[in-house]
């Protein structure tokens, strides 16, 4: 698991990494080209024109780097230079001293832009508004038709802290070693583009003296995150989940989450749903068991009467008044581990007081408007909406899952890791809904709160992942049920 720093923190990484292996900022600079190149290569024809545009600093020394490369790689390169080269850094200079004599440098207003801009005119160091001719540069290169790549964080957009007037409109942004705060925040969507991470060897030794309680995760060592079964183990040892949801004309979102669960390999699933649905889940759930709603006494004294191991609600719960019952009567009595989501969550809204019935075997799972609807309070940006979760977590006990493109899951001691799988073709109904019946599965098994949490997550976003590359725009909940296994298998989870 990557630990993610501050921009002002990443110069004294690089310092103390050149420093410990005995290179030079220069070496570590062409590591970085290279593996940029690499990228670029994989994906763009030699016969592209590509236009470099390089500020003065050490990411225009980046960018130098990578236009000697992609000329060396047989690409047509053109550089476009702003700021006096004379006062750039070391780094830059000497690249600049090393551009091959076929690779036109010139002043940036003389370049036209080539069938793909590369943009490495500043990097995580800004900290104001682009103005003068850097504003009128990026507002150029932004109205061009051409690809357009940031090289680790785009021009004008701070590294921590919200976009604050023009920056460079990214297709791709190559961070390097581990993402800025900044490329994970959904306001900067149309900034940053297509966000690509890659390593350049910094060994994870470097970090532990940085101080960070925020993580970047890419599904790294994802087998010890998994518990271990043999040969002798049952369904039992696989757990007994509850998935309590549904309602008349909304029976397909606690199906979902059945589904989920099962195939996530949940021992017994069972289906607490309203006497409508109870043939809806038995005819096209068969492996799944019903227990009808209204039948019950007690809530905790039915779950521990059945041996459950952990609780799922919300999916098509409705919010009526039998719904609010239900949802009370779980948060105040039983103690086990328990997933919240959608019409939990926003009854618990409605009903904020029940938030001091949360406990740290409960996960929360609200996309950005239901946080709002039970903290109240509308953030302006994500920079506080993840202040805001960690808080959260932090007074309530519980794990909170932030959804949406890199999910943000917040653990009560602080700590805050954001999710690297996932597509834009997860976007559809009823996704939310595997995901509860995911985590609840991985929490019926035995996983601790903060390994169920992260491995449903990844999993889930990671089947979504494999869904969408055959499925595209068409791709819906049930195909991301249906990759669940193949996601094991990729991570050789037996």
């Amino acid at each position: 698991m990557q630990k993610v720093l501050t921009g002002n923190q990443v110069k004294s990484l690089d310092e103390k990494y050149v420093s410990g292996e005995g290179i030079s900022s220069y070496q570590l600079m062409e590591r970085a080209a290279h593996t940029f190149c690499d990228w670029f290569i994989s994906r763009f024809s030699e016969k592209i024109t590509v236009s470099v545009f390089c500020g003065t600093g050490n990411n225009g020394g980046d960018g130098l780097a990578i236009a000697r490369i992609l000329h060396l790689k047989g690409y047509e390169v053109k550089v476009g230079l702003i700021g006096n080269p004379e006062s750039g850094s070391v780094d830059f200079r000497q690249n600049l001293n090393v551009m091959p004599e076929f690779v036109i440098v010139e002043p940036w207003g003389q370049v036209v832009e080539g069938g793909v801009i590369i943009d490495a005119v500043f990097g995580v160091g800004i900290n104001r508004p682009l103005e003068g001719e850097y504003l009128e540069l990026i507002q150029r290169l932004n109205e061009a038709a051409s690809a357009k790549i940031s090289v680790d964080v785009p021009s004008g957009l701070p590294s921590d802290s919200p976009a604050d007037g023009e920056a460079f409109r990214a297709d791709y942004t190559i961070s390097f070693q581990f993402p800025k705060i900044a490329l994970l925040i959904p306001e900067n969507a149309i900034y940053t583009g297509n966000l690509i991470v890659k390593s350049i060897g910094i060994d994870q030794k470097y970090f532990d003296s940085f101080e960070s309680m925020r993580f970047f995760y890419s599904g790294e060592k994802l087998d010890e995150y998994h518990k271990q079964f043999h040969a002798f183990s049952h369904k039992g040892d696989f757990g007994r989940v509850l998935l309590a949801g549904g309602s008349y004309g909304k029976m397909g979102s606690i199906g979902l989450a059945t589904r989920a669960a099962l195939r996530t390999g949940s021992g017994l699933v069972f289906c607490h749903v309203p006497a409508c649905g109870v043939e809806i889940i038995q005819a096209g759930i068969p492996e799944a068991m019903v227990m009808p709603a209204g039948e019950e006494k007690e809530v905790a004294a039915q779950l521990d009467s059945s041996g459950i191991d952990a609780l799922g609600m919300g999916p098509g719960l409705g919010k009526g008044e039998n719904a609010s019952r239900f949802v009370h009567q779980v948060l105040s009595e039983y103690q086990g581990p328990t997933v919240i989501d959608a019409d939990a969550i926003n009854i618990l809204g409605e009903h904020p007081d029940w938030l001091n019935f949360l406990h740290p075997k409960v996960i929360l799972t609200p996309h950005i408007k239901e946080f709002e609807r039970i903290t109240g309070i509308a953030c302006k940006n994500h920079f506080e909406r993840m202040d805001l979760a960690r808080d959260f977590s932090k007074k309530y006990g519980c794990v909170l899952v932030l959804k949406g493109a890199f999910t943000l899951i917040s653990f009560p001691d602080g700590k805050q890791v954001f999710n690297n799988s996932g597509s834009v073709y997860m976007a559809t109904g009823g996704s939310g809904d595997v995901l509860t019946g995911m985590l609840t599965s991985f929490l019926g098994q035995g996983y601790s709160i903060e390994r169920a949490a992260i491995c449903g997550v990844f999993h889930h976003g990671h089947a979504g992942e494999l869904a969408g590359e055959s499925m595209k725009r068409g791709t819906i909940a049930s195909d991301i049920i249906a990759k669940i296994p193949e996601s094991f298998r990729h991570f050789g989870i037996d």
